[in-house]
């Protein structure tokens, strides 16, 4: 299969996604090393796909949350 992130903003809109990765380890990691990034442009929250299932979701990037 593949992962990937659902990138998304306060509101839960998808405003964009991930590179596809070949495993979840890979994804997450990924999401560990891109967090500081991804907050600063505006991601809010993140789901995890396989395909096109859900995997778990949504996490919040923010502290407050």
């Amino acid at each position: 299969m593949s992962w990937t992130w659902s990138l998304e903003n306060a509101a839960g809109e998808s405003v964009g996604t991930s590179e596809t990765f070949d495993s979840r380890s890979d994804a997450e990691s990924w999401v560990g090393e891109s967090f500081a990034d991804l907050v600063e442009q505006g991601i809010d929250q993140v789901r995890l796909f396989d395909g096109d299932t859900e995997v778990y979701g949504p996490m919040s990037l923010r502290a407050d949350s």
